[in-house]
């Protein structure tokens, strides 16, 4: 196992350590921050996570797909220490430096696509999504934005407006922002329908209720993160893309958290074989440094006047010189191919514990990139909460992991590359016996 580490507990969890923090915590920090379980990390290392307390935890969730090259990656940490020390700021749309040039070079090259790209960088997800639809409607003349049931893309204003769910990220904090249409998504598992089913479902909604000739763009996640992992069914996103295409609406993919080499492909997209106007990307691009990308075709980045995007700590010289270091590594250590790996060991154990387990509605997901859904197995309703409930009884044995899904009723499973075929098959004996656990009424205690 990673450095010798194994999966540890020695305290409750949370331990006294952790519980003295909490305290100071509440006292200092916004209820409204949420956390998934009140641990606080000490250090952490390849697979692992060790808290104040001395517990060490495999980690199944890598910061919600984050840290996918490894923590404490040496790269990384060179390249950060190194560029520390030269300078750590002059602010690129004044005195600009390579680093950010490198960058959007990478960027250029691996999302999907030979055209010519340019690429901004910014500094979180959300940003990320409300520049791309600035250059969106800049480029159309356009304002309408488009996006699919269940999706999550931030907690700005204009994308809580664009979030499936106004609990609880928009709960209270309107007015919100206008010309946000929500539309149809593809749901295999629920909607049963084919790829072009679905697809012709959207785009009736669009021409019927936004109107094509109104639409700046549409935006999609070709795999919904925070809606639970949701695999849209075959065919979907190429007609969607044929349609934006034929109708001039810019197609953005948020890739902020399949990208990187998250599904075994540097995007996700790769999958559906689709080649979006814009992709976006944030979480795993900097190992865990603030950083995202906002990477177009060369025409549409072009229709913004100078000066009209940019910021101050957009593209961070620390932050780039870390990004380039993940950008080699994936490519060193052959980490699309590990994401493959993992994602079939994962895939091969979660398919054996659906068919023990009647909870386990669907498995479904690419790559390093899996979940399972909880269901009734007699009303084949959601389980709401369940997946929480699983999540805590993971903790206790010295796994974290990550919950999504609108009813909160999906484990999702974002192993980072290195993580070991050993951390692997542990984590899936844990969810045996939380399934289990669940079966027997019992609360993740």
């Amino acid at each position: 196992m990673t450095d010798t580490l194994q999966p540890a507990v020695h305290t409750p969890i949370p331990g006294p350590k952790s519980q003295a923090i909490h305290a100071r915590r509440t006292a200092v920090v916004p209820a409204g921050i949420p956390w998934n379980l009140p641990v606080y990390i000490d250090r952490a290392v390849g697979a692992y996570l060790i808290d104040v307390d001395g517990n060490a935890f495999v980690d199944m969730g890598s910061g919600i797909g984050v840290t996918s090259i490894g923590h404490a990656n040496q790269a990384v940490i060179d390249a950060v220490t190194e560029q520390i020390g030269r300078f750590t700021h002059t602010l690129f749309g004044i005195l600009p430096y390579e680093g950010y040039v490198t960058v959007a070079e990478h960027l250029a090259r691996t999302t999907p696509g030979t055209h010519p790209k340019k690429t901004l960088l910014v500094n979180s997800g959300s940003e990320a999504v409300e520049n791309a639809v600035k250059i969106a409607r800049k480029h159309t003349g356009r304002t309408g934005i488009a996006v699919l049931d269940h999706a999550f893309h931030g907690r700005t204003n204009l994308t809580i407006t664009m979030n499936h769910k106004m609990t609880p990220y928009g709960l209270g904090f309107g007015p919100f922002a206008s010309d946000v249409h929500h539309v149809p998504n593809s749901y295999p598992y629920r909607d049963r329908l084919s790829g072009v089913a679905a697809a012709h479902r959207a785009i009736d909604h669009i021409e019927q209720r936004i109107g094509a000739s109104a639409l700046a763009a549409l935006i999609v996640e070709p795999i919904q993160g925070e809606g639970g992992f949701i695999v849209p069914a075959d065919g979907y996103l190429p007609a969607l893309q044929d349609w934006a295409n034929a109708n001039g609406v810019v197609f953005i993919a948020d890739e902020i958290q399949s990208g990187m080499g998250r599904t075994g492909a540097w995007f996700a997209s790769e999958h559906f074989g689709i080649t979006p106007d814009i992709v976006l990307t944030a979480k795993a691009i900097a190992a865990g440094l603030p950083l995202a990308g906002v990477t177009g075709r060369a025409e549409i980045m072009d229709s913004v006047h100078v000066g009209g995007i940019g910021g101050t700590f957009g593209g961070n010289p620390v932050a780039v010189a870390a990004a380039a270091a993940v950008f080699d590594e994936i490519d060193r250590a052959g980490l699309l191919a590990e994401a493959d790996r993992i994602g079939s060991r994962l895939r091969t154990g979660l398919d054996a514990l659906q068919r023990r387990h009647p909870t386990v509605g669907e498995v479904r997901g690419i790559g390093a990139m899996q979940a399972f859904e909880l269901t009734d197995p007699n009303t084949g309703l959601p389980l709401a909460g369940a997946a929480g409930t699983i999540s805590r009884y993971a903790a206790g044995r010295g796994v974290i992991l990550v919950t999504a899904g609108s009813d909160g009723n999906v484990v999702r499973l974002l192993p980072n590359f290195t993580t070991p075929d050993a951390e692997i098959d542990y984590t899936l004996e844990v969810l045996d016996a939380a399934l289990a656990d669940i079966a027997q009424g019992g609360n993740g205690r």
